[in-house]
């Protein structure tokens, strides 16, 4: 961790200075339908997320915060572009955080108003840059969108509010480019001790969107940069805190949960293996174990693969086994496998 980065809080949050890394999601509801929204970010906090974002795209949008507000238990971020008016309506709502491009809010003077309501009601401002949106100077001074072309602008907007006397920030730089993404971020990370909102923006579809989100948050991560992460997905924003959370896991950035851990199938395999690893994880969400668990696709090698794991099925033709730390405990028809590994977790701390 880049424990010398500045402490920011948001909302009841903190990061920075060493804290732990923070999962972020979006809604992808109309803000303005507060039913809807309110469902959606109660539905992400339950899986995870730790901060919230909203898109704020008209006064009416900007409104409907206070309503959501009192209904939900995590930060809310509100994402503004071009008017500036809304900015400040969203603070004046309950906005814990706000996301602008100070290059695209307009003159110095509008900036200046935002900024001027952020520093009174002590609201944390993210700085977000996307390689998509820079400035032409940038542009021609470095021959095209670069990392350090993304992070002159970030700085750039950084220095204007500094200017402006404001010092509560969080900066964003985002490319859909895995490696130029973490080359910005080492960059900027030795530049600057504000706290650093990591993400691949666009990444894409679940699919191409993980495995692009996973290499990139995971290079940037190992190296102790970030403070909060989000994993842009084109899908179900819940498949964004899974994925995070993992990734987290992974790097050894966050405990707690169960692990699952499965075989790839093969030859031997004579069960439905990815149906019921599948099933397993979702099984295991709402379990609050930090053990591992594995799933096997056969008896054969399933109670020596499981050995490392705390508890583990292996599937058979028409039966499985029940394993805990290498040893055979039940032989079980394959239809109560699950249900027999879902008593055993949740009378886990019973023996």
């Amino acid at each position: 961790m880049r424990e010398h980065t500045k402490v920011i809080k948001i909302g009841d949050r903190v990061i920075g200075g060493g804290n732990p890394v923070l999962i972020q999601s979006m809604t992808n509801t109309k803000t303005e339908d507060v039913k809807a929204t309110v469902g959606q970010i109660q539905a992400l906090t339950a899986a995870g997320c730790d901060i919230i974002r909203c898109a704020v795209p008209t006064m009416e949008a900007a409104k409907a915060l206070k309503e959501i507000k009192k209904q939900i238990r995590i930060p809310l971020v509100a994402d503004i572009h071009f008017d500036y008016r809304l900015a400040i309506a969203a603070m004046e709502n309950g906005a814990d955080k706000i996301r602008i491009n100070p290059g695209n809010i307009g003159s110095r003077d509008r900036v200046q108003a935002v900024v001027d309501v952020a520093k009174e009601r002590q609201i944390p401002i993210r700085v977000g840059v996307n390689s998509g949106s820079l400035e032409k100077e940038i542009l021609e001074k470095y021959h095209g969108v670069t990392a350090e072309g993304i992070v002159e602008s970030a700085l750039d907007k950084v220095h204007l509010i500094e200017e402006m006397g404001y010092d509560q920030l969080v900066i964003s730089i985002k490319s859909s480019d895995v490696l130029m993404c973490a080359k910005a971020h080492e960059l900027i990370a030795d530049k600057t001790d504000y706290p650093l909102h990591v993400g691949i923006t666009e990444s894409g579809t679940l699919l191409s969107g993980n495995i692009k989100s996973a290499v990139g948050l995971g290079i940037i991560l190992y190296q102790g940069i970030g403070d909060t992460i989000r994993v842009s997905l084109t899908g179900d924003p819940l498949e964004e805190v899974r994925s995070a959370k993992l990734i987290l896991k992974t790097l050894g950035l966050r405990k707690g949960g169960v692990e699952v851990v499965s075989c790839p199938t093969c030859g031997r395999t004579q069960i439905d293996l990815i149906g019921l690893a599948n099933r397993v994880e979702r099984m295991v969400e709402d379990i609050p174990l930090d053990i591992k668990v594995a799933v096997m696709g056969c008896v054969v090698n399933g109670p020596g693969e499981a050995k490392e794991a705390d508890i583990g099925i292996a599937g058979g033709v028409g039966t499985g086994l029940l394993i805990k730390k290498g040893e055979i405990i039940k032989k079980l028809p394959e239809d109560e496998l699950l249900e027999a590994l879902r008593y055993e977790l949740l009378h886990w701390n019973e023996e």
